[in-house]
Order: structure tokens, then sequence, then C-alpha cells
């Protein structure tokens, strides 16, 4: 086992952490292109019992994972030479790092009781959050997520940079900067009670009305480092007085977003509850669809013919009804949840008979942070089989986040990550949810 960095101390990491901040509020700064080699460049030759590579469809016994300056440069049954470090997993199934597709690092269930929370918690306290989650992510065996917005902008790419230099322990993170939203929609911090112009325009950022208003809050995404523009094309659950079903942008509106993004070859995520939102986000050209869930026939059948993904959170609604009640959730919330989840794992099962792209989000931060997995025996509960749902978490996540080249499969040229676990979870997809070991960039995490 080579030996780890030394953590910095806490008051480093403060400071560190206040610079990236300062970086973010002020607008300077160019966002890191991409990680530095130093925390995702480690060597490390990891032995596995059995491995499953996320994309053939059968698992393969006794072999060899060589991970070079963090890159897989062969999977063979040969021991590495004398002097390597090594990670001996021979008693365990190895599986290629796990993604989620749809997570809110810097934010947390418990907010959601008062969401008044966001307009005092201070940015440094929001990182702290953050660091936190983030670190409980990666310790789960997600090694790849995609974060689709934080109320208080930016912080995510903060994050994203602090993990990147590699001053914080987490996952690759993609990042979203901000909601595109419209005023009063599911992105845009509305509470009861609170007049407007108390609320702070930190959370406020990404508020427009109409395609161009909306093309510009696009630029300035693009411009501040986001990987990925989520647009708020219906409304939502966890907000007050929207509408899961109705729609909020227009396909116009969507268009001029998704028409920025891809100039800069960048994805559109759209978080789509009702039918004609979805219909609406795939006719503009977004590129993944997030909930779905009063997704119809033809919504799924365009879906399909469009390769769009659809990225269906089907775990999280039992966490809501269940502690989001115990916590004092605000009745509102709960009655939408019970109206959309039921619907949304029916629409998910024919989604998948249908032959449609389904990929792997499931909302962390609507449940805690860590139990990222959970959501696996779900999808098989529902219709998929145990590889189908690996597959879901890893290759076909990688692939609808466009990082196909780089994660999502235990193959040469793609990131050494990798996670295992003590037993079949081809036999008991559960197994997920107990990660013995994680391997970020060929270095163990401890």
């Amino acid at each position: 086992m080579q030996t780890m960095r030394r953590r910095p101390s806490l008051r480093s990491l403060h400071a560190l952490l206040s610079g990236l901040l300062l970086l973010s509020l002020c607008g300077g700064g160019p966002a890191l292109a991409s990680p530095p080699p130093g925390p995702f460049a480690g060597d490390l030759a990891v032995r596995c019992g059995r491995l499953i590579d996320g994309v053939s469809d059968h698992a393969v016994e006794n072999r060899w994972v060589h991970i070079h300056g963090g890159i897989i440069r062969s999977i063979d049954t040969t021991p590495p030479p004398r002097g390597t470090p090594r990670l001996d997993l021979g008693a365990k199934t190895c599986l290629p790092g796990l993604i989620d597709l749809h997570t809110h690092l810097t934010d947390s269930p418990e907010d959601t009781k008062d969401l008044r929370v966001y307009f005092t918690r201070s940015d440094a306290e929001a990182l702290r959050l953050a660091a936190d989650h983030a670190g409980a992510t990666l310790r789960a065996g997600f090694t790849t997520v995609r974060d689709v917005g934080t109320y208080i902008a930016w912080t995510d790419r903060s994050l994203r940079d602090a993990i990147r230099a590699g001053s914080l322990a987490g996952p690759r993170m993609q990042v979203a900067g901000m909601y595109l939203t419209i005023p009063g929609g599911g992105g845009d911090l509305l509470v009861p009670g609170v007049p407007e112009k108390d609320i702070p325009a930190r959370v406020r950022r990404g508020v427009a009305r109409g395609a161009e208003a909306f093309r510009s809050k696009a630029e300035e995404a693009v411009a501040g480092g986001a990987d990925v523009l989520k647009v708020i094309a219906s409304g939502a659950v966890l907000a007050y007085g929207g509408v899961p079903g109705a729609p909020e942008m227009s396909e116009e509106e969507i268009r001029a977003v998704v028409e920025v993004a891809h100039r800069h070859g960048l994805r559109v995520a759209a978080h789509a509850h009702g039918a004609q939102s979805v219909k609406d986000a795939i006719r503009a050209g977004a590129d993944t669809i997030e909930h779905a869930s009063l997704i119809d026939d033809e919504g799924i059948a365009l879906a399909k013919a469009r390769g769009v993904c659809l990225d269906m959170d089907i775990y999280n609604g039992d966490y809501i009804d269940t502690e989001g009640r115990r916590q004092g959730w605000p009745e509102e919330f709960l009655r939408k949840n019970v109206e959309t989840t039921e619907v949304q794992r029916i629409n998910f099962t024919k989604a998948l008979r249908a032959g449609a792209i389904l990929s792997y989000g499931t909302d962390a931060a609507v449940y805690p942070h860590g139990g990222n997995a959970r959501q696996l025996r779900y999808l098989v509960a529902r219709g998929m089989t145990p590889m189908q749902a690996i597959q879901a978490a890893t290759s076909v996540s990688a692939r609808c986040m466009g990082w196909e080249d780089k994660v999502g499969a235990l193959r040469p040229g793609l990131a050494g990550d990798l996670i295992a676990v003590d037993g079949d979870p081809l036999h008991d997809v559960s197994e997920l949810e107990r990660v013995k070991a994680v391997v970020l960039g060929g270095r163990a995490v401890p």
C-alpha cells in the first residue's frame, strides 16, 4: 500500500477555501480547465478477486489492475514488478468508481425544513458543509459526481477547485454553479413571508425571463466556470408555489441556454417533472432530463429517438415521506412528493422496457450524502438486472455526462478509479451500500 500524503492543517485548509471563495465571489480567476496531476495521479497495482468492468455483461476472476500516473495502463493476470505499490483486494469484488449524475454537495436534507437558512449561511460555512458531504460521497464509492445546482451561487465551483488542487478529499466533479430559472420558479429561492427585497442576490443569480435574458445568464455561467448548465423547466417538489406537472421555462428559453452550452462544448441538464416540460426540453436540445416523474409515452419515445438520458431519482421519495415528515418539512413539499413518487417509479419501468437511456442520479442532499448507493436496490426492484443497475451507475452515466473517455469503466486509458465490496453485487446489489475500499486516480482513499 502506498503512503498517503499528509492532510493539510485546518488553518491552511480554511485559508485555501477562503482564497477560492474570494475568486468565486469576485468572478476573478479562470476556473481550472482540468485537474492538476497531483491528487489524481497515483501509481498502484490492485489485485481483484473478481472484477466487474462496468461495460461487459460478465465478471472475470483474478485480475490485476495496473494504474500509473492515475490512469489504468493494463488489466491482466500478471503481478506487478517488485517494488510497485500494491493493494490486495483478492478476496473482494472490484468495480469502477460509481457515478452520481444528480447531486447537490453544498446542500443538506435538514435545510429543507426551513429554506431561509440559505439567506444567512455564510459562504465559509457552506463550503465547510460541502467538504464534509464530498468526503462522505467519496468514501461511499462515488468517485465522480455531477453537481447540478446550488442555492448559494458558485460554492460548488469552489469545492470542485479545492478537490482538484488536492486540498480536500472528494470525487471528480462537474458543477453548474447556479440554477437557471424563471422568477418564482423551482430554482428561485422565494419563501413565503420573506419580502423579495430582503432575499440576498447571491441565491438568485440565475433568475431570468425570456430567451435573450436566459442566453445572457447561460453565458455568465459558462464564463464563471460551469461544466454543465442546469435549467428548471417545470415546477419543483421542494419549492414553494410550483406545480411539478406545469411548465415554467418555455421551449424557446430552454433552447437559448442549450445553444450557448453546446457552442462551448457543455451539456444541459433539464429539471423536468411534467410531461410537457420533458418534451419541451428534449426538443430544445437538452442532454439529460432530471426527474422525468410524469413523463408520458410520447416523451419516452422522444428521449429514446434522440438519445437523451433520463436521470430518474426513484429512491428519495421514501426518505421525504418518512424522515422529511418526521423533521417537519413543509406540508406542500410532502404532498407534492406523494403525488410524484410512485408515478415516477412506474414511468421508470416503462422507460426501461422501451429501451430509453437511464442514467444514475439520486438528488443527494434531499437525503444524507454518502447514501448514494441506496437507489441501486430500487432500480433492480423496478426492473433492472443488477448488472444493468451497475452499468447505469458507471459507464452509462459517464456517457451521459460526456466523460466516457475519462471514467465509468475499468478499461486501459481511463482513470484509475475503482471500488471493492466483500460480496457479489450481481447476486445482491445492496453490497454496493457497504463499500470496503476506494481508489481515486491510483490513490487509495483512507
